[in-house]
């Protein structure tokens, strides 16, 4: 793997859009290492920051965004993100999670330089609807947000892993769609993907190659309903869906899927962008089977004569 600390643990990330001239910033959810059952660490995630100017070698720079001190919205974990540039500011959209209930909710901070942050006064910017989102004994999934400009009209969209409250529930996992016209003010439209085949997609990407719309997302929970049909091999990792506008609706691409296996070797594949070129990232879930995580190696993107994306995962390491 490219990057895998020594003194912590790394699984979800995203990348800052890449600037002319500077390196690329990675910022990620991290643990110490020395925490003592691995699937703790999703109550006591930090996002942590790194640099490289080659996407091999990778700098840390510590810590990015901790906590809030309580009480607050974001008191107890920060969770998957992502970054974008309006402007000269920074733009980051997270999810948090606090001590005073089970939801999950998204708030934003903002910087000048990628390396200091503040919360927006505003947070948070967003919750679920529980008029449609799931409310498992208090718990929402509501979290993952991936923010683009709307390029089919003025304003912003965010793309959010969440559940519906009704189907069989291990396939009510589902991508909503929310809308802002100034990056602060969001109103939910609900979700933009048909439920039934997964419990969750999560981490959601939006892509746009050759006037084709792409997003990414990734799952190890399909429903048994989807593992009864012919023909499909159960798999664990990153896909993609497809659709004929940024909105959706949106609709799962054929297999085999952009990088996943049985064993769910990597996941939460990302797409970096970077001097016209495509390279596809992930974390390693396991090896010898205990907790792995660090970052891969990049590994080129692919587009086949009917559109399908492809990745060769041999070149993401070991």
């Amino acid at each position: 793997m490219s990057y895998n600390p020594s003194d912590h643990l790394l699984w979800d990330f995203w990348f800052a859009p890449p600037q002319p001239g500077e390196p690329v910033h990675l910022f990620y959810l991290r643990v110490p290492a020395t925490i003592g059952d691995p699937e703790d660490r999703h109550w006591q995630a930090e996002a942590g920051h790194a640099t490289s100017a080659d996407l091999i070698h990778w700098e840390d720079q510590g810590v990015a965004l901790r906590p809030a001190s309580p009480p607050a919205w974001d008191d107890k974990a920060i969770w998957t993100g992502s970054i974008l540039r309006h402007g000269e500011t920074w733009y980051w959209f997270y999810t948090a999670l606090t001590h005073a209930d089970r939801q999950q909710r998204i708030g934003l901070a903002t910087s000048t330089d990628l390396l200091t942050w503040v919360r927006h006064l505003a947070n948070p910017l967003l919750s679920a609807d529980l008029a449609w989102c799931e409310s498992a004994d208090g718990a929402v999934a509501f979290r993952d947000p991936w923010v683009i400009a709307d390029p089919e009209g003025d304003g912003w969209l965010m793309y959010i892993t969440t559940r519906v409250n009704h189907g069989p529930v291990d396939g009510r996992g589902v991508i909503a769609l929310a809308r802002s016209p100034n990056l602060v003010d969001w109103v939910l439209e609900g979700p933009k993907t048909t439920p039934g085949d997964f419990g969750e997609l999560e981490v959601p990407q939006y892509l746009a190659v050759e006037g084709r719309h792409y997003l990414l997302f990734c799952t190890g929970k399909p429903s048994a309903r989807r593992q009864m049909r012919p023909g499909i091999d159960p798999w664990i990792g990153t896909h993609y869906l497809t659709a004929d506008a940024t909105a959706g609706p949106w609709r799962l691409a054929p297999e085999p899927p952009l990088a996943g296996d049985p064993a769910g070797t990597w996941y939460a594949g990302r797409v970096l962008e970077r001097d016209g070129d495509r390279w596809f990232f992930a974390w390693r879930r396991h090896r010898n089977g205990r907790f792995a995580g660090g970052l891969s190696n990049p590994a080129a993107v692919a587009i086949d004569t009917e559109g399908g994306l492809r990745v060769d995962v041999s070149r993401l390491g070991v």
